[in-house]
């Protein structure tokens, strides 16, 4: 399992989010990202975490970033955070997932001709997946419910615009969120 952190601040963010993200880092291994919103708009970045640590891979790094709201993930599985622009805008979205029927989502996409960019051997992109389902409604916050009537298992997710950032707990809460 991995884990999210998320911030926002009244000054730049992106030391706390860097720190708050590396916490987890005993929770997965395979990727771990990272991204903020400012003036200019969202930036990301994702590393491969399998023979580094996330502190190295973005120690160098972090002068490229700067905002006073991000979110960051370490992942076991998939790279992430991704950035979607749809009808609801701009956002980046990271999640903690299981989802038991990703196979039969992700037909029901293809069916619907729906396109996804962030395959991999490992099969569907989970958060690709999530953000998919978010962009069927009108709101992000509807977006979230479709999410939670269609997956089966669970999934928990933050979700960062130009307006702030979303946090949903899975519904069946067996991954955490805890504000502060």
């Amino acid at each position: 399992m991995g884990g999210l952190f998320g911030t926002i601040s009244k000054s730049d963010c992106v030391t706390d989010l860097y720190y708050g993200t590396d916490y987890h880092s005993h929770l997965g291994t395979k990727k771990g990202g990272m991204a903020v919103v400012n003036d200019i708009g969202i930036k990301r970045g994702i590393h491969n975490l399998e023979n580094s640590y996330f502190r190295t891979k973005f120690e160098s790094e972090l002068k490229e970033f700067s905002g006073r709201s991000g979110i960051g993930v370490i992942s076991d599985f998939e790279a992430q955070p991704i950035i979607i622009k749809s009808h609801l805008g701009e956002f980046a979205i990271v999640t903690v997932s299981k989802i038991v029927n990703i196979e039969e989502l992700t037909q029901r996409a293809l069916d619907m001709h729906r396109t996804f960019s962030e395959v991999s051997p490992e099969g569907t992109n989970a958060t690709e997946l999530v953000a998919m389902l978010i962009c069927e409604e009108e709101s992000i916050e509807k977006g979230i419910e479709n999410v939670y009537e269609k997956v089966k298992g669970s999934c928990s997710m933050l979700i960062l615009g130009c307006k702030g950032v979303y946090a949903a707990r899975d519904k069946l809460g067996r991954t955490t969120i805890s504000l502060g």
